[in-house]
């Protein structure tokens, strides 16, 4: 499916690279993961979501076609960056579908700018450290640009970044693993204070625990027999064989479950 407009948007030193997608609708933002962009993460996805809705989606600082600054990457700095982007597209208030990173700042935004958002959807992220298994966090701390030499990451890195080098490259994912290593998450009490009606997604092999998606559901006000008390708006979805980085990859089973969730 084509953009119907892509660009750029100045916020201080980044120009943040933006596609949108449909028309009518209730608006939907796109946040992705960590070391992907719009086209890795949302290309499946989008033509569905876009059917009936205007789509928005965008590059985060230093992926894709967006350049990097001398900034760190934290959440509540891409947030930032969020809320200035819906101001220059003139959106006051929209729904939020982010994976992973892009979870994060869909909670950041939440908690922080709740008169933004009026749906989340918060895909394969905890809210604290201990929802996460182990390991992930490692890996990327330690990662070089030669353990990804090959991969489509590294490839699109190249071909798409405003700064397509090694060097670079290598910065990026240095600050990607300061991002994970220093992301305290946020407060049961902020978890429970969100007013937006979130839909958690994980795969059955997550990075994030089962149970932690299950408390974060409680926090939101689900887990409870809807048969007496009636459907929460808040609800978890929990795809079968699907790990972290393949979470949202089964299209078949994503996409339904979030347009229910999102109309």
């Amino acid at each position: 499916m084509n953009a119907s407009e892509t660009g750029y948007i100045p916020v201080g030193d980044l120009n943040v690279y933006y596609e949108t997608y449909g028309e009518g609708g209730f608006p939907l933002l796109l946040l992705h993961g960590g070391l992907f962009d719009i086209e890795q993460q949302w290309a499946a996805l989008i033509p569905g979501l876009a059917a009936d809705r205007r789509v928005i989606a965008i590059d985060f600082q230093a992926h894709g076609r967006t350049n990097d600054i001398d900034r760190p990457l934290a959440i509540p700095a891409l947030a930032d960056d969020v809320v200035e982007v819906l101001k220059h597209l003139g959106l006051e208030q929209v729904d939020v579908f982010g994976f992973s990173v892009g979870g994060a700042v869909t909670i950041e935004l939440a908690v922080h700018h709740p008169q933004l958002v009026r749906r989340i959807v918060v895909s394969s992220t905890s809210f604290s450290p201990d929802g996460d298994r182990g390991g992930n966090t490692e890996v990327v701390m330690e990662m070089t640009v030669d353990m990804i030499a090959g991969t489509p990451m590294e490839q699109v890195y190249m071909a798409k970044s405003p700064h397509p080098d090694r060097e670079h490259l290598q910065t990026l994912l240095d600050k990607l693993g300061g991002i994970m290593e220093h992301t305290p998450g946020w407060t049961e009490d902020e978890i429970r204070a969100i007013t937006a009606p979130t839909l958690i997604t994980i795969g059955d092999c997550d990075m994030v625990k089962i149970e932690h998606a299950a408390h974060f559901l409680r926090l939101r006000g689900g887990d409870v027999n809807g048969d007496f008390e009636g459907v929460p708006e808040s609800q978890l979805a929990v795809f079968p064989g699907s790990t972290h980085f393949s979470g949202i990859a089964r299209t078949d089973l994503v996409l339904p479950a979030v347009r229910t969730f999102l109309d």
